[in-house]
């Protein structure tokens, strides 16, 4: 599989994750995983790049691997403290009629299965800030544009679901036996990876899966694929 990187410096790449990818392996998951292609990532250098955060298997778009550990260490506490920001494109089922707004509802685990990353609103769970603006519409389908102010997992999923527009393709919190895939694609990000230089801007292209869901949920005109 060719993997392509969107930005490499001395101490950080960043690709544009495929759909269909696992970024680890998981409990009796035979199936190959970006950590099979790390060695062909390390560009000169003599240990392969690791993983400083992850996406789902099907979600797409900008991912980040750090080159070595004091680059690991420095963008997992980024990360830790919330000071990446990341931008999502979201295909979603409806028309949503308010434009712009935030989704504020607590997730809790659904399962007390440590190996089941599946998740609920509860409001005993933990607060969860989604921020979102609607782009396009159709009767169909809206796109948006979601911006996590936390990280819980499958925030983005779980929110859009309890707001009653699950994403295009979300067999797990959306409409079983979906004939199209996760459209759910991390867009862009901003890294302030260095202290006395400008944030590093991240921008990952639409896959075509996305924009072919796009024109058969109605929504035709041309956005920007960076």
């Amino acid at each position: 599989m060719a993997i392509e990187v969107i930005y490499k410096d001395a101490l950080m790449l960043a690709i544009n994750k495929p759909a269909g990818l696992p970024v680890h392996k998981g409990a009796g998951r035979e199936m190959k995983t970006l950590e099979d292609y790390l060695d062909e990532l390390r560009f000169g250098l003599p240990k392969r790049p690791e993983l400083a955060h992850r996406l789902d298997k099907d979600t797409t778009g900008c991912l980040i691997l750090g080159r070595n550990k004091v680059a690991l260490k420095r963008l997992s506490e980024l990360f830790q403290h919330q000071k990446i920001k990341k931008t999502y494109l979201a295909l979603v089922h409806g028309t949503i009629e308010t434009k712009t707004g935030e989704i504020n509802y607590p997730i809790a685990k659904k399962s007390k299965d440590k190996r089941s990353w599946w998740g609920k609103i509860d409001e005993h769970g933990q607060p969860a800030f989604t921020q979102y603006e609607v782009l396009q519409s159709s009767q169909m389908g809206s796109l948006v544009k979601l911006i996590p102010i936390t990280g819980r997992t499958h925030q983005l999923r779980i929110h859009t679901q309890a707001i009653g527009h699950p994403i295009v393709g979300d067999t797990i919190y959306g409409i079983k036996h979906e004939k199209h895939p996760l459209c759910l694609h991390c867009a862009e990000m901003e890294v302030p990876l260095y202290a006395k230089r400008e944030k590093i801007m991240l921008k990952a292209p639409l896959p075509d899966l996305f924009t072919k869901a796009m024109v058969a949920l109605g929504i035709t005109e041309t956005i920007e694929k960076h």
